[in-house]
């Protein structure tokens, strides 16, 4: 088990709060708290019972002056998160006392932790693997039920298995792969790579299998970076507030109101969508709506979707069709906008520009189209693939990059099955995928990854 020194931090969110805890995670957590804490009957830290809350208050030793009053909770090891001794102090939520308690842990021997630090331990003591480390923090992130479900799943380690499970069999071929180097007789060469090859078809199919979610995965950790783009004066702020169900962008009848960008997450049917209200596109003298609509077409460059809007009682215009024109190849949904109003728009005229946009009559004023709209995100982030309950979702970057090599070194051992080269040269590629997929798991991870992956962790977790 990771011995190391004995770490303290605030492990509630900054500001004020009803309740706030300080959490103390080492072998002289017990002794520290000893230090501080008096029992409103007695009760001492060190004679605590392990997983039992204590009533009292927190004194300065020197000075004999009552912190606060507090709740004290002593997990011993290892049943705790770290597995390590654990105290922790619930006092009262303001900053004063939070800070004032926290620097009597360090003044009696702890120091402040590192960012993750606490998570860190646990994936050091063998209390979580490194995807499930991972997902504690996407737990903490998650915009909505569906992206909160998938971060769950993945602490419980339903990711984490299925790389293992890939990862065993991969090291069985590799076990007999090395039998066949040990006892070199040709024919047993021969039939253990032929096996090999059969064995690698179901275990890529697996692989294959993950990465198809992974774009799905990525959307419900990070959000769908969406964008609403169209001429002026179209709607797009109205579309971002009924999206919203709530008065965020500006609206009015004159033209550039919106000069800059507003980004806001929407949660539709669970899915999370980073949606951008953009400046109307057009020719324009004014120096700040120049810049807002190069930051528009900017956007558009990175967006997974994009929603066009166009005015349905208007003929399509100039400015209609430049945005068009900006669309070319790229994910859109066309939304015909004020459909409550006489038509005047030529729906054959968009149809020249691209026959793949799906075209969608909405009106935002009357909430005509939104629930369709909607459905067609939906249908445009699943994709038919699974829905988040069915087996394991990758979500994580490092993740799919990593099962993608893992990917290409089967293959490559697949080729160099092929062209008939010896076992220890099959080896090398298996062995090399592997070790890419213990990364994930963190089996193979070295120091510099784990404090990369570990900073971006907040103080107290």
């Amino acid at each position: 088990m990771f011995q190391g020194d004995t770490i303290s931090a605030v492990a509630t969110a900054i500001g004020e709060g009803g309740i706030g805890i300080i959490r103390v995670s080492g072998s002289d957590s017990i002794f520290i708290a000893d230090q501080l804490f008096v029992g409103i009957n007695g009760q001492t830290a060190g004679k605590a019972v392990s997983h039992q809350i204590y009533y009292g208050a927190v004194a300065d030793p020197d000075s004999g002056q009552t912190v606060d009053e507090v709740l004290l909770l002593v997990m011993k090891a290892p049943r705790s998160y770290t597995r390590e001794n654990v105290v922790e102090i619930h006092c009262h939520g303001g900053l004063v006392p939070l800070r004032r308690i926290l620097e009597l842990t360090l003044r009696f021997g702890a120091r402040l932790a590192e960012p993750g630090e606490f998570t860190k331990r646990a994936f050091l003591n063998g209390r979580l693997d490194l995807a499930q480390a991972e997902a504690v923090i996407d737990i903490i992130r998650a915009k909505t039920d569906a992206s909160l479900k998938l971060a769950v799943n993945h602490l419980s380690g339903q990711l984490s298995e299925a790389v293992r499970n890939i990862r065993d069999e991969a090291l069985e071929m590799i076990a007999h792969l090395e039998a066949a180097i040990d006892f070199p007789e040709d024919d047993i060469e021969e039939v253990t790579s032929q096996q090999v090859d059969e064995q690698l078809v179901p275990l890529m199919a697996q692989l294959d299998h993950l990465l198809a979610t992974a774009q799905t995965g990525r959307i419900l950790r990070e959000g769908l970076q969406t964008v609403i783009i169209g001429k002026p004066n179209v709607g797009k702020s109205s579309l971002l507030n009924a999206l919203l169900r709530e008065k965020r962008a500006i609206v009015t009848d004159i033209p550039g109101t919106t000069r800059d960008i507003i980004e806001e997450y929407v949660n539709i049917r669970g899915i999370p969508l980073k949606i951008v209200d953009t400046a109307g596109i057009r020719e324009t003298e004014d120096l700040v709506e120049q810049l807002g609509v190069q930051r528009a077409r900017e956007f558009v460059d990175k967006a997974d979707l994009i929603l066009l809007l166009l005015d349905s009682s208007s003929p399509l215009t100039e400015e209609d069709k430049q945005v068009l024109e900006l669309l070319a190849g790229r994910q859109a949904l066309v939304l015909i906008n004020k459909t409550d109003l006489p038509q005047k728009l030529d729906m054959s005229e968009i149809m020249q520009y691209s026959k793949e946009y799906r075209l969608l009559r909405i009106s935002v004023q009357d909430g005509l189209g939104m629930d369709a709209l909607e459905e067609a995100i939906v249908e445009r982030v699943y994709s038919g693939q699974v829905t988040p309950s069915e087996g394991a979702y990758v979500t994580n970057v490092r993740h799919i990059a990593l099962l993608r090599q893992a990917y290409q070194h089967l293959e490559e051992a697949r080729n160099t099955i092929a062209m008939n080269m010896p076992p220890d040269c099959i080896v090398v590629d298996l062995r090399a995928a592997w070790e890419k997929l213990g990364e994930i798991t963190g089996d193979m991870a070295g120091e510099d990854l784990l404090d990369q992956i570990f900073s971006r962790f907040c103080i107290g977790k």
